[in-house]
C-alpha cells in the first residue's frame, strides 16, 4: 500500500527533486513539464521566552494584544470566554513572535499532535458576535500565534462569514498582514446558525496546524461555506495536519476576484489533513460540492492527505477541482503549478476534475499539474457517474502516473477517465503506470469512445503507456497497455483488506516505465 505518511514528510525541495527524477522516463522525457514547487516556510512550535501577561475571564483581550511586545505570550485562562470582535495590531518595534496560548496549554497534546472537541475543555473560548469575526487584521498585522484556542460564533448568532478574518482586501502585498498561525486551535461553526467559513487566510506565511475546524455550513441556499478560503494573496500559505469539515468546499481557493495577478494565492502547501463531509448532510438543505478546490491558485503541493466522503449533490460529486474562475473582474484567474501526490481518497462519488479555462469567463490556462502516487476510491456516491479523472476545456502539461483507482461503483457511467473540449485539445498529456478496477467505459473521450480515439480526438502529444485497466478489452487502445482479466490477476497484497500494493509475484510488479509497479507507489 502506498506510505502516505512517508511521502509527506519529506521536505518540499527533497520530494519535488525524487518527483522529477520519477517522472523522467524515456516514454515521457519531452511530453509534459512538471509543476514549480512552492515556496515553504516552517510554522514548527517554538517556546516563547518574553514577558507573560495573564488575561483572566473578565480582563481586556484586546488591551493585551495592544500592550504584548514581539517575544511575549498572552495567557488566557483555559474556561473563560472573551467576547470580539478582536483586531491584531501592527508592532512596530521589536522582534518575535506574540503567542496567545490556553493558560491550560501543557493539558493539550503536544506540538505536532491534532487537537479534537474532546480538549475544548482546557482551551479559552474567542467568540464572533452576530455578523462579525472574532479576530481580524489591519494592515501589515504580523507575527501572531494563536496556541490552543478555540474560535466559535457567540450563542444566538444568526450569520457569520468569517470567524477569523486575516486580510483586509489589501490592494497591494505591501499591505497583507503576515506570519500569523494557528496552532492546536478549535475552530468550529454553530449547528443552528448560518456559518460561511472557519478562517479567512489572507495573509502572507499564514499557517493553520495541527487543528480541528467543523461545522461550517451557510442557510443561503445559493452560498458556499468552507473551513478555510484564500483568494487574495501573495502566500505562502500551510495547511497541515488538521482535521477540516464543511458543507460547501472543505476548502477553496479563489471565489472572489484577487485586487491584482500578484495576489492570485501561491505557494501553498496542504499536508497530512483529513478532510470530511458528514454523511449527514447529504439530505439537508445545505449546498454540497467538493472537498478541495482550486479556482485561482498556482505552485501548489497536496500530499499525504485523506479526502472522505464527496456525494454528487449540487454539482456532480468531484472531490477535487482544478478550475480556473473569476467573476469577470480577474482574467488573471489561474490555476497552475499544481502537485497532487500521495493521497487517499475514500468514498468519492467522482475523483479528479482538471478543466483548463474559465467558460464563463476569460482566464489564463491551466498548465503544469501533477497528479501521482494516489489511491482513488470512486463509489458514485449518491449518484455521481463515478469518474476518477476528468478533463475539460483545454490546458497544458498534465502529468497522470502511478495512481490506482478503486471503483466499486454501481453506475453503468464510470470511467477511469473522461476527455471533452470545445476549448481546444490539452496538449503534453502523459498517462502513465495507472491501474484501475473494472469500470464501464475505462479511459473515455466524450462522443467518440474509448482508448485511441479519444486521446487523438482531445489531446495532443500524448504519452499513454503501461497502464493496467481491469476487465478492458485491449482493442482501441495504444500498444503496451495491460488488461487483467480480473482483480485475481492483478495479485494485490490484499484486495480484501484495502493493501492495494502488488504482490512480489505480480506480473505487474516491475512493469511501469521507471522499472517499479504499476499503481500508485511511494516516490523514490
Amino acid at each position: 500500500m502506498l506510505n502516505v505518511s512517508r511521502i509527506s514528510q519529506r521536505p518540499v525541495a527533497r520530494l519535488w527533486a525524487a518527483l522529477a527524477v520519477a517522472c523522467i522516463t524515456p516514454a515521457a522525457a519531452l511530453a509534459a513539464a512538471l509543476p514549480a514547487p512552492p515556496q515553504t516556510f516552517d510554522s514548527s512550535y517554538a517556546a516563547p521566552t518574553g514577558a507573560v501577561l495573564k488575561v483572566n475571564a473578565g480582563e481586556s483581550l484586546q488591551g493585551a494584544l495592544d500592550k504584548a511586545q514581539p517575544g511575549d505570550t498572552i495567557v488566557l485562562e483555559a474556561g473563560a470566554t472573551f467576547r470580539g470582535p478582536f483586531k491584531l495590531p501592527n508592532k512596530t518595534v521589536g522582534n518575535g513572535w506574540i503567542y496567545v496560548v490556553s493558560s491550560h496549554l501543557s493539558n493539550l497534546p503536544s506540538p505536532g499532535t491534532r487537537v479534537s472537541p474532546a480538549n475544548a475543555v482546557n482551551m479559552p473560548k474567542v467568540l464572533a458576535p452576530n455578523g462579525l469575526s472574532a479576530l481580524n487584521t489591519v494592515a501589515n498585522s504580523h507575527h501572531f500565534r494563536f496556541v490552543g484556542i478555540e474560535f466559535a460564533p457567540a450563542p444566538g448568532t444568526r450569520q457569520i462569514y468569517a470567524v477569523v478574518a486575516i486580510g483586509n482586501t489589501d490592494a497591494s502585498p505591501a499591505t497583507l498582514a503576515h506570519h500569523i498561525v494557528f496552532d492546536r486551535c478549535y475552530v468550529h461553526g454553530d449547528p443552528n446558525s448560518s456559518d460561511r467559513r472557519g478562517i479567512e487566510m489572507d495573509g502572507a506565511y499564514v499557517a493553520v496546524v495541527d487543528s480541528y475546524i467543523s461545522d461550517f455550513q451557510d442557510n443561503d441556499p445559493v452560498a458556499d461555506s468552507q473551513a478555510l478560503w484564500a483568494y487574495n494573496t501573495t502566500g505562502p500559505l500551510q495547511i497541515r495536519n488538521n482535521y477540516i469539515e464543511a458543507a460547501t468546499e472543505n476548502v477553496m481557493f479563489g471565489g472572489a476576484d484577487s485586487r491584482e495577478p500578484v495576489l492570485v494565492p501561491t505557494s501553498i502547501e496542504i499536508r497530512d489533513n483529513h478532510f470530511y463531509k458528514p454523511l449527514s448532510l447529504i439530505p439537508t438543505r445545505y449546498t454540497m460540492k467538493n472537498l478541495l478546490e482550486f479556482k485561482a491558485a498556482q505552485r501548489v503541493l497536496v500530499t499525504g492527505n485523506v479526502f472522505e466522503n464527496n456525494p454528487a449533490k449540487s454539482q456532480n460529486g468531484f472531490a477535487l477541482l482544478i478550475t480556473p474562475r473569476n467573476n469577470g473582474h480577474a482574467p488573471w484567474a489561474i490555476t497552475s503549478d499544481i502537485a497532487i501526490v500521495g493521497n487517499t481518497f475514500i468514498n468519492v462519488g467522482s475523483g479528479l476534475n482538471v478543466a483548463g479555462l474559465d467558460n464563463l469567463h476569460p482566464s489564463l490556462m491551466t498548465e503544469r499539474v501533477l497528479i501521482r502516487d494516489n489511491i482513488v476510491g470512486v463509489t458514485g456516491l449518491n449518484g455521481a457517474e463515478a469518474r476518477a479523472f476528468q478533463f475539460i476545456a483545454g490546458g497544458g502539461d498534465y502529468t497522470v502516473d502511478h495512481n490506482t483507482l478503486i471503483n466499486s461503483a454501481t453506475t453503468p457511467n464510470s470511467t477511469v477517465a473522461f476527455a471533452q473540449s470545445n476549448r481546444g485539445k490539452i496538449s503534453n498529456f502523459v498517462f502513465t503506470n495507472n491501474l484501475a478496477t473494472h469500470t464501464a467505459y475505462g479511459f473515455f473521450g466524450s462522443g467518440v469512445g474509448e482508448g485511441t480515439r479519444a486521446l487523438n480526438t482531445y489531446f495532443t502529444s500524448w504519452t499513454f503507456s503501461r497502464n493496467g485497466f481491469i476487465d478492458r478489452p485491449a482493442g482501441g487502445y495504444p500498444a503496451g497497455n495491460f488488461f487483467p482479466a480480473d482483480i485475481a490477476a492483478v495479485r494485490f497484497v490484499s484486495y480484501a483488506s484495502g493493501n492495494y500494493a502488488l504482490a512480489a509475484n505480480s506480473p505487474y510488479e516491475n512493469a511501469a516505465t521507471d522499472g517499479t509497479a504499476i499503481g500508485a507507489n511511494d516516490p523514490p
